[in-house]
């Protein structure tokens, strides 16, 4: 690979954003696309749809056969609040690929007993979410009820732009919440990126079903989009 698209790739990658490499398989140079140039690009169609699965992909039309190497961040959830549904949330968004993350100021709920071989911090989400990295390859998950915990972190995922944002609590505390949150500057499409309640409506009711939906809805977002 030329040492210009490996050096900037390299940028990216470190910088968390996804970039793919085109590689003509006859004549013409490789070339690379980052995330933020997919709209203005030839191959345009065929980088979204690279970029929602993340798998790279031979393409062929008019133009001669291509490879495109896709270069995607990994996916990390944060789940906030260590609560029934957070136990079984965890190792199905690990086998699915994420980095997971749950936070919970409360050191009675947020144990190693309790949630073993994941990342735990017993910190409240404003002092953590600062440094936690999130970006357009989070998603962010608050279940706490609690708006003293669960506020700060939809603020850190809105301002951060996570692709996916869930909330749990009924259409009504949703709705105290969106008060809070315009009483905060955010807007109502910044409150509508909001998925409340969170969840596909599969008519779930124990915490193992939840924790199902949440995720089924989290991946419908990342595959196919907001409006999915």
């Amino acid at each position: 690979m030329d040492r210009a698209i490996l050096d900037a790739l390299g940028v990216e990658r470190r910088a968390r954003r996804a970039a793919f490499v085109i590689t003509p398989l006859g004549d013409g140079e490789p070339r690379l696309v980052k995330a933020a140039e997919i709209a203005g690009d030839p191959d345009a169609e065929r980088l979204a749809t690279a970029l929602r699965d993340g798998r790279s992909r031979l393409i062929e039309d008019d133009r001669g056969a291509r490879f495109i190497d896709a270069h995607i961040p990994e996916a990390r959830l944060v789940v906030i609040g260590a609560v029934h549904i957070s136990q079984m949330l965890y190792p199905m968004a690990i086998a699915a690929g994420y980095d997971v993350t749950i936070i919970d100021p409360r050191t009675a709920f947020a144990t190693p007993e309790r949630f073993a071989g994941v990342k735990l911090v017993e910190k409240w989400p404003q002092e953590v979410l600062g440094e936690a990295g999130l970006d357009s390859h989070s998603a962010v998950v608050a279940l706490t009820h609690d708006p003293k915990i669960d506020d700060p972190a939809l603020i850190a995922a809105l301002r951060a732009d996570c692709f996916y944002i869930g909330a749990l609590g009924s259409r009504k505390t949703h709705g105290r919440r969106v008060e809070r949150l315009a009483a905060e500057g955010f807007s109502d499409t910044d409150i509508g990126k909001i998925h409340a309640p969170v969840g596909l409506d599969i008519g779930a009711v124990s915490p193992a079903e939840i924790a199902i939906a949440i995720l089924a809805e989290i991946t419908a977002v990342r595959r196919k989009g907001p409006g999915a």
